[in-house]
């Protein structure tokens, strides 16, 4: 065949073809009746080959049996992330490593080993004391830390505007309306109750 033309008359195939087999064609083929699908069950069923990943037969799948993470779940946590919000926690007593008068920004926090990375929001906690005079610039931080930094005479100065909380929806009396105290009982006023004596002999001036 190297030295012949290849035509159509010397055309062969790379490798030999096996013939599909066929089913349900009698017992005697070897997979009749039942075609090879054993009798009954899903997996004899038509579609049954084509589940979605993760199927586990209709019992309680294994993503909906482990815990569920908790936390912000709405889409506008953006852009710390789409699911959860996330800040690396530095507390004031950790400021100490710092001299008095020094500039505290993220990348000094880093430099000194506060902090792991500058790609995650960094927010100031009120734990411990605050001694020195500092000027910490953050992207967020907590009532009780913007206390002790200027109680020590420090400043803060935040890189991203706080969000304004949402106020409770409660329900309040309108103004100038009062609960309504309960009366006190009224003193029963003092009568005088003289026996009388009904009879039916008619009354006279004198007395009969």
């Amino acid at each position: 065949m190297n030295s012949e033309e290849l035509n159509l008359s010397n055309l062969k195939p790379a490798q030999e073809r096996v013939d599909r087999k066929r089913v349900g064609r009698g017992a005697g083929s070897g997979k009749g009746r039942y075609s090879g699908r054993g009798i009954k069950g899903q997996k004899s069923r038509s579609g049954s080959h084509m589940m979605r990943a993760g199927f586990e037969g209709g019992q309680m799948p294994l993503y909906m049996r482990v815990a569920k993470q908790r936390g912000n779940t709405s889409k506008d946590a953006m852009p710390v992330g789409p699911f959860r919000t996330a800040t690396q926690p530095v507390n004031v007593r950790d400021l100490e490593k710092f001299e008095d008068g020094a500039d505290v920004t993220p990348e000094t926090l880093k430099a000194r080993g506060l902090i792991r990375s500058l790609r995650v929001d960094v927010k100031l906690l009120g734990v411990g004391e605050l001694t020195k005079k500092l000027n910490i610039t953050v992207h967020g931080a907590s009532a009780t830390a913007l206390e002790k930094v200027a109680g020590a005479g420090g400043t803060v100065t935040l890189l991203k505007e706080p969000k304004p909380r949402k106020q409770k929806n409660l329900k309040r009396r309108p103004e100038g309306r009062t609960t309504a105290e309960p009366e006190a009982p009224e003193a029963e006023a003092d009568v005088e109750v003289t026996d009388a004596v009904e009879t039916d002999a008619p009354v006279t001036e004198d007395g009969d």
